[in-house]
């Protein structure tokens, strides 16, 4: 009887997905959509001067001095505070003269969510062209709004990449449907994060449309990571992926999304209401970085004083069509160039991602740079238990500790979710909220419950991604360097060749490896004998593809005792100075324990998927 009821909910699931799939819009629907929305929207221009009412920008300067420049040469600015990097995006778009351009995995309707959003009709209004490209799957899913949205300005378009079953809301029969009969197409993303401005200056890396990227969420926010180019090489290389994006099939405009379009033909007759500004959650905290956005001699010295002047710098994309065209050579553009920077470095890899679940090219890379460069150094910064909000990655990749370790000789420094240095790292971290409330324990994407602690305010987690390779090669993009990354979303990112930006990256990702703001992972000390069975159970139950139940692994977290000086856990002195602090310090949650190592168990084909 299980079985056939097994039967029955895989053919009904089967029946769901063959009838939600196969309601594809007519051509006759997608143009009578097209022509309400070309009818019904704004058409008036709030500027007629021709520079359609920018606002002064040093970033002007900027680019004429890059275009007369008798070689390469871009002007590069590292992003690492949430708050610096809303209000420069605000900047840039007020800046505009003729074109913006946008594409984001996640926009979320929240402050920040809402204020650029704001800031993009505006500009569309002062007379720009503004084109946004959004991952369909956690962005904007109220069809209403889209619908609106699709009438909110003559020069305002926004198309979603990879819509499930061509809908912009995806409910939860639909999203169980896709697995079942499209699995592969529905899990690939579009991961990419790009805000291109005239075609001269973009800002890439990290961050998402949505509160907790900006610094501005009361109860977590990430540590993550931008950077701003300015030049006519890398602008140009820009431009050229967003096109690509654009004009690919999987990019749906909004005429052509069934819900949105079902929407559209309902309002034949009525007119646009007009874009207003919404009501903000935290007005005073939007009015103050709008202040600071509109402050060009702030912008001056803030990002423009600090900025690079780099020869090299490379903008590189991901196919639309990844993975399904794997004879593209484009299919993984980013991941190839980072496998070869990878492969020629010769005495330190420094290396920081969210999510330590390595690819399999990436560890035959990793194991022959060892077997070549014995003494070559791989510092990865990484979340800890405590601070990701991807439970179930973190359980994955608990499992190959010791490969990690041992076999590919990293150090691996896990990020703390109340570091030590958490002032400096958000701004307006005093101030963001109160004692933290307690997150809900049955929601496995949130954070996992800590320790209660009334002084500890907002909980922070990593989510930058950065490599710095030999102190003169620097990465910064959306690539995790996780199989996700390298075989189903899209990605991109800058790889500049510049060795005093290197050494900025690098002493921004090193801080947050620091004692105060990490835990050090290192192998449990135990006698020789003892360490020689463990590990040898330990390494036959690691290959298992399930069944990994064996409890005593490997390595553990280590703190570093007062009075001592930070050491290399490979160091003699290691174990005099620092204590260990269990397999998930700060978690207050027995059986999310459990629940890890069950995780860590069953789930070794998740990996790549996950």
């Amino acid at each position: 009887m299980i079985m056939w009821n097994g039967r029955l909910s895989l053919l009904f699931l089967a029946g769901l997905a063959l009838l939600l799939g196969g309601c594809s819009l007519s051509r006759d629907r997608v143009r009578r959509a097209d022509a309400v929305i070309e009818q019904l929207r704004d058409h008036s221009a709030s500027c007629g001067q021709p520079d359609h009412c920018a606002a002064p920008s040093p970033y002007h300067g900027l680019y004429q001095e890059s275009a007369q420049a008798a070689g390469p040469l871009h002007f590069v600015t590292l992003l690492d505070h949430g708050a610096d990097s809303l209000a420069l995006r605000l900047h840039l778009v007020r800046s505009a003269k003729k074109s913006i351009e946008v594409q984001t995995f996640i926009f979320a309707a929240d402050d920040s969510g809402y204020l650029f959003l704001d800031e993009l009709i505006k500009a569309a209004r002062r007379g720009v062209k503004v084109r946004v490209i959004a991952d369909q799957l956690f962005s904007l899913g109220d069809y209403t709004l889209l619908a609106r949205l699709a009438r909110a300005h003559a020069n305002f378009e926004l198309r979603l990449y990879n819509p499930a079953f061509d809908d912009a809301a995806t409910q939860p029969l639909e999203f169980a449907a896709n697995l079942l009969c499209c699995f592969f197409q529905f899990n690939q993303r579009m991961h990419n994060k790009l805000l291109l401005i005239d075609g001269e200056t973009g800002l890439a890396g990290g961050r998402n449309y949505e509160d907790r990227y900006f610094d501005w969420d009361p109860e977590f926010d990430y540590r993550d990571r931008d950077v701003v180019v300015t030049g006519a090489r890398a602008g140009a290389q820009m431009q050229a992926s967003f096109e690509q994006f654009w004009a690919h099939p999987r990019t749906r405009s909004m005429a052509q999304l069934k819900d949105v379009n079902r929407r559209l033909l309902q309002v034949t007759r009525e007119p646009a209401p007009p874009w207003s500004t919404p009501a903000w959650v935290r007005p005073a905290r939007v009015a103050a970085i709008s202040r600071q956005a509109d402050d060009a001699q702030w912008i001056a010295s803030r990002f423009v004083a600090p900025s690079f002047r780099v020869a090299e710098v490379d903008y590189f994309s991901d196919s639309p069509n990844k993975p399904l065209e794997p004879e593209n050579r484009a299919d993984k553009e980013l991941t190839r160039h980072i496998i070869t920077l990878l492969d020629g470095a010769r005495h330190e890899i420094v290396l920081q991602t969210p999510y330590l679940v390595i690819s399999r090219p990436a560890r035959r890379v990793f194991r022959a740079l060892r077997e070549r460069t014995p003494e070559l150094r791989v510092i990865v910064s990484t979340n800890s238990l405590a601070a990701t909000d991807a439970f179930y990655v973190y359980a994955l990749s608990h499992k190959y500790k010791k490969r990690y370790i041992k076999h590919l000789g990293f150090e691996i420094h896990e990020f703390k979710p109340f570091p030590g240095d958490a002032a400096q790292m958000i701004q307006g971290y005093e101030e963001l909220s109160g004692p933290a409330e307690p997150l809900a324990v049955d929601d496995d994407l949130a954070p996992v419950p800590l320790h209660a602690d009334e002084d500890r305010k907002v909980r922070l987690g990593l989510h930058a991604k950065s490599i710095v390779i030999d102190g003169r090669i620097s990465l910064i993009g959306s690539h995790n360097f996780d199989p996700r990354s390298d075989n189903y979303n899209t990605e991109s990112g800058f790889i500049i060749h510049d060795t005093a930006f290197a050494q900025a990256l690098r002493r921004s990702v090193l801080r947050d490896t620091e004692p105060q703001n990490a835990w050090t992972i290192a192998r449990r000390p135990r006698p020789v004998l003892v360490d020689r069975i463990n590990n040898a159970i330990n390494d036959f139950s690691t290959a298992l593809p399930l069944f990994d139940f064996w409890p005593f692994r490997y390595a553990t977290s280590f703190e570093l005792k007062p009075g001592c000086q930070p050491l290399r856990s490979t160091d003699p002195g290691f174990y005099d100075c620092y204590e260990p602090v269990g397999d998930f310090p700060g978690v207050n949650l027995p059986l999310k324990s459990i629940y890890t190592r069950i995780v860590t168990a069953f789930g070794a084909g998740l990996v790549g998927i996950l």
